[in-house]
């Protein structure tokens, strides 16, 4: 293994095989000359993408890694799966297998101050009996989870989180990440088998470097890393991945199994977690980061900290918050972690986390930045948002200049000013939003902001509802309406048409090939595949996901219609109270209203839509074009043991993705509800649960219950 070898070694090595790498006879080269220069290439990869200390320039880099390539290629035989050069796939991936992670990958408990830590401590002290802990302090990284599993020290096997017992399998792509080792020493520990956590991340420099590119490319540039790490890993191109540059950090050692030579006299039960008796150098949660960067992962081994003492563990936290805008990465707290092993099994875990380690998020990054200007935006339902234009500031990873305002009524309760200096911040580190105007820096320049009384786009009046804060368009033919309805329409979640986004709505839109929502249908793919960035294939591909949205269930057709307060679940509710969509036209607003989660102000949007001539066209045309409009009643039969229940989520879910646990829910025969009210059956509440809860305890009739009881409950 290179880590082994002394560097002065390595870097001989290393010039004698450049110097022969132009006359080298690929006839007669060995096996052991071919697994030399692995090994040497392996070490300069760790150089740069792990230690950030590069021993040779990229020229000289290529060099050998084209050799090897070219060894590979006489000499199929000698290419192994751990070889440098099988980060990149030759073709794409055709999707993502679901595969269970050998220790499920729990959620740590968050604290938001130094009275959530010294709590902490004092369970931990209760439950131990000890009256100081050991606590191992590092980075908690803003990134991407992810499982890596070792075997015979190569890489076989890498996985997004998921659901937390089962995720993605993204070995390909977790290959193109060059400070991740396809093969690392474990059997210097005696380790055969071994699981990883940690964090895949894309530093400040990537980021923007990657921003760049796009720019450069007329391509729309991406929000913030975590975001992009995030969305890199489920790329079916992994040559795609390779250039987005990510990077990892590895933490946590879940799982380990002895080699045979070490367990010969023990039995190894493959369905437990970490065996901490494998190697007595290894104690500690400390221990076990050394010897991941010992065996050439990236982990933090050097910005950790170990401490006696809770007070301790408080001051090295702060010391680590104040120099957060200088990390080359983005971190958005602390993680806090019992580092003797055995008193980590004492302690154990709930069925969401650990009792050993808690998480430390830090407090919401604020600037403050100049209110330039105000642009007001017309949505899908017609709505007037202001949108404050900001001297553009660098707020925790990314660049601020734009941000919502909501409305009239906001500004007035802000007393924001153009021109004003303002304070912002990041909510929860994603959202950016104005915390409120600083009035004492005023200095008589600043001026009102002006709400417009007509439409900025058709110039219409505009008209707001007694009782609602916005003010709208009504004109249902203006041209920001039709857009954003489009938009809509093909959607995700709606019609969710691929190939089919945003941007592209908008350039047909512009280019005079698409006027409104039954023109998707109808398309002239000829011109589409001479535009720019498109071609045949792109044009056949867009035909074809346009063909498949015909099928799409009524649910999916109602929700992209864009009907006022018509989410996803009253859709499938209006989906299931009907033969055919056009049967809303003789609905009256008091029969909607007896439709399960359709009060008052819902009822008459619906009746609103259904009663307007132009939208019943719209439905004629598209039902002519081919589409869905009638309700297959076997989609909607309620039947299971929780037929006719009704469920509402709020919080957030640690074991389920939303997604995952309505539908778990459904196939039981229950019914996805949206509000609190008498006819709620069962809440179920997550974590940072907040105005749904204290509203169902007030109604004696609503079960409240934790995810954990809702997964017995679907189970049973």
């Amino acid at each position: 293994m290179f880590l082994n070898t002394s560097k002065e070694t390595i870097q001989q090595l290393t010039q004698n095989w450049l110097k022969q790498a132009s006359t080298i006879d690929l006839n007669n080269i060995n096996e052991g000359q071919v697994q030399e220069l692995k090994n040497i290439i392996r070490f300069h990869e760790h150089q740069y993408y792990v230690l950030s200390e590069p021993k040779i320039n990229d020229f000289d880099f290529d060099c050998l890694f084209k050799l090897l390539e070219k060894i590979e290629l006489k000499h199929p035989n000698l290419k192994t799966k751990d070889s440098p050069t099988q980060r990149i796939a030759n073709s794409l991936n055709d999707g993502f297998a679901t595969v269970q992670h050998l220790v499920p990958m729990l959620s740590l408990a968050n604290s938001y101050n130094a009275e959530d830590l010294i709590d902490f401590d004092r369970k931990a002290k209760e439950a131990s009996g000890l009256t100081e802990i050991e606590y191992c302090v590092e980075p908690k990284f803003d990134g991407a989870s992810i499982s890596l599993i070792y075997e015979h020290d190569v890489l076989v096997r890498a996985a997004t989180r998921g659901d937390g017992v089962a995720g993605d399998d993204i070995t390909t792509n977790i290959k193109q990440i060059k400070s991740i080792p396809l093969v690392a020493n474990f059997s210097d520990y005696g380790i055969e088998q071994i699981e990883i956590r940690g964090e895949v991340i894309m530093t400040k420099s990537s980021f923007e470097a990657y921003n760049n590119w796009l720019a450069e490319q007329g391509l729309p540039q991406v929000a913030n890393p975590r975001n992009t790490a995030s969305g890199s890993l489920r790329i079916k191109d992994p040559k795609e991945v390779a250039q987005r540059n990510l990077d990892a950090f590895l933490y946590h050692v879940s799982y380990v199994q002895k080699s045979k030579v070490e367990s010969q006299n023990q039995k190894v039960n493959t369905n437990q977690p970490i065996n901490h008796s494998i190697n007595q150098q290894l104690i500690s949660h400390s221990d076990y980061l050394k010897m991941l960067w010992n065996s050439g992962l990236r982990s933090p081994e050097k910005e950790k900290k170990v401490v006696v003492g809770i007070e301790k563990v408080i001051e090295y936290i702060n010391e680590f918050e104040a120099k957060r805008d200088e990390l080359p990465y983005e971190i958005d707290g602390m993680v806090v972690k019992v580092n003797n092993l055995d008193l980590q099994d004492e302690l154990g875990m709930t069925s969401h986390h650990p009792r050993w380690a808690i998480a430390y998020k830090f407090k919401a990054r604020q600037a403050t930045t100049k209110l330039i200007a105000v642009e007001f935006q017309v949505g899908r339902t017609g709505a007037v948002t202001p949108v404050a234009k900001l001297q553009p500031v660098y707020l925790g990873g990314v660049t601020v200049s734009s941000i919502s305002i909501h409305n009239e009524e906001y500004i007035k309760e802000k007393d924001l000013k153009i021109g004003d200096t303002v304070l912002i911040e990041r909510a929860g580190d994603v959202i950016p939003q104005i915390v409120h105007s600083i009035t004492d820096q005023r200095n008589g320049t600043e001026t009102t902001i002006q709400f417009p009384t007509q439409c900025p786009v058709c110039k219409s009046e505009l008209f707001k509802e007694e009782g609602e804060a916005v003010w709208r368009c009504i004109n249902i033919e203006c041209e920001a309406q039709v857009v954003e309805k489009m938009i809509h329409f093909v959607s995700k979640d709606a019609l969710d048409i691929k190939s089919f986004g945003d941007a592209n709505v908008r350039k047909f839109y512009e280019l005079k090939l698409l006027k409104d929502i039954p023109n998707i249908y109808t398309l002239n793919y000829e011109v589409i595949e001479t535009l720019e960035g498109f071609g045949k294939k792109s044009a056949e591909k867009l035909q074809d996901a346009i063909e498949a949205s015909k099928q799409q269930p009524l649910h999916r057709l109602i929700y992209g219609l864009g009907i006022r307060f018509v989410g996803e679940t009253t859709a499938k509710t209006l989906a299931n109270a009907v033969d055919h969509i056009l049967d809303f036209k003789n609905k009256t607003e008091e029969e909607l209203q007896q439709l399960e989660d359709v009060g008052v102000k819902v009822a008459k949007s619906i009746q609103h839509f259904f009663s307007n001539t132009q939208n019943i066209e719209m439905l004629k045309q598209l039902e002519q074009l081919g589409l869905q409009m009638k309700n297959d009643k076997k989609q909607f039969v309620a039947s299971g043991d929780l037929a006719g229940q009704t469920f509402l989520f709020t919080g957030t879910l640690s074991q389920l993705k939303r997604s995952e646990a309505e539908a778990l829910a459904e196939a039981k025969g229950g019914i996805i509800v949206s509000g609190v009210s008498s006819k709620l059956n069962y809440l179920i509440v997550g974590e940072d649960a907040g105005s749904k809860l204290e509203k169902a305890k007030k109604i004696n009739s609503v079960k409240i219950i934790s995810e954990e009881e809702f997964i017995k409950l679907v189970q049973d």
